[in-house]
């Protein structure tokens, strides 16, 4: 996001587990296209201004070439879902584009179904129902819901256990927490594995203010946090929509940890610098009706990154996720109910 007071692009965070959208993002994209050139005479639109969003093939492509790595062309990949999957449609895309495309098929199960399904062989070999699983491609696993008894953890840890590739394996899913974020942002750690410090330089210039609030060191951000909330977003260690806490609720939340526990409770959450976005105006539909709303919007970029043992395989862009939302929104999820997605217009 651009930061407005500052004209910085800032990131927000990133995510190594269950990346969504990548099939509704690119139809998304492919039906602005569409309309922008059937009334490109009436708006002044060009429908080559909005970029090829390939994220849907990136996606493809990516886990088709962990496939090949795997070496058996008989095996599936399994993709792990929630119990009550609600984002099944965008999930169902990426699938029938890995059969219709490569071949390849794919099963869904949830964790507590691996728990009772699976097993591992003396090989190394994931195994479910007789089928053997190549590639374990994680939409769920992400939050404490996803793990409400003993099974589910079980099932992790047989899936880790295991020789398929896991997308991602437990370690790059810990990459991607708040904590591993907020570590990177510290000076000196970039430069420990990149070489190049106009890189290095760059690269920092992107990371939003992020601090830690554990030990005593912490007390001086709290503090301030208290006395101007709304420069700041409390971030719990976890992932999945509408956790955060804004304006005068840090204020309370705040407050109350301190004075919990001996304020023990702080070291769950981080606390971030807020961006302030360029607010535009746009169209929404909702049930049928039009309705104009100053909105915001926020860019992610997908990638892959598929790596055998020292040799990186792949490692590259495909495609990006835009949502947009109303401005007076605080959290930005599109299953969550908060935000829509939308497509890039290139001026």
């Amino acid at each position: 996001m651009v930061d407005m007071p500052t004209g910085d692009l800032l990131q927000v965070e990133f995510n190594t587990i269950s990346s969504s959208f990548a099939g509704l993002g690119t139809l998304v994209s492919q039906l602005h296209s569409h309309l922008t050139a059937w009334i490109e005479s009436q708006s002044g639109l060009l429908a080559e201004k909005i970029p090829e969003n390939r994220a849907l093939n990136g996606f493809a492509e990516a886990l088709a070439l962990g496939f090949k790595e795997y070496g058996d062309l008989s095996a599936y990949v399994l993709t792990v879902v929630q119990q009550e999957e609600r984002n099944m449609y965008d999930q169902h895309w990426l699938s029938f584009r890995l059969y219709e495309t490569y071949g390849i098929k794919t099963i869904r199960k949830t964790l507590a179904e691996v728990d009772l399904q699976a097993k591992v062989l003396q090989d190394g070999t994931l195994v479910i129902e007789e089928q053997t699983i190549a590639i374990v491609y994680y939409r769920a696993g992400y939050g404490p819901s996803d793990y409400p008894s003993e099974a589910e953890w079980r099932a992790r840890k047989l899936i880790e256990q295991s020789i398929a590739i896991k997308c991602p394996s437990i370690s790059y899913h810990l990459v991607g927490t708040k904590r591993i974020q907020q570590e990177l942002a510290k000076p000196g750690i970039l430069e420990r594995y990149m070489r190049d410090p106009v890189a290095v330089s760059k690269l920092r210039k992107c990371f939003a203010g992020l601090w830690s609030l554990e030990g005593d060191a912490c007390s001086s951000i709290v503090d301030e946090a208290i006395a101007q909330p709304s420069a700041f977003v409390l971030k719990p260690q976890r992932e999945g929509g509408g956790n955060n806490v804004y304006g005068d609720e840090i204020r309370e939340k705040l407050t109350k940890l301190k004075e919990t526990d001996g304020g023990d409770g702080l070291a769950a959450y981080i606390l971030m610098q807020r961006i302030f976005p360029v607010v535009h105006n746009s169209y929404f539909v909702r049930g049928g009706k039009c309705h104009i709303r100053q909105a915001i919007s926020e860019l992610g970029i997908f990638s892959a990154y598929l790596r055998k043992n020292s040799k990186v395989i792949l490692n590259q862009h495909c495609g990006y996720l835009l949502r947009t939302k109303a401005s007076d929104s605080n959290e930005g999820g599109v299953a969550a109910g908060f935000a829509v997605l939308d497509s890039l217009y290139c001026i």
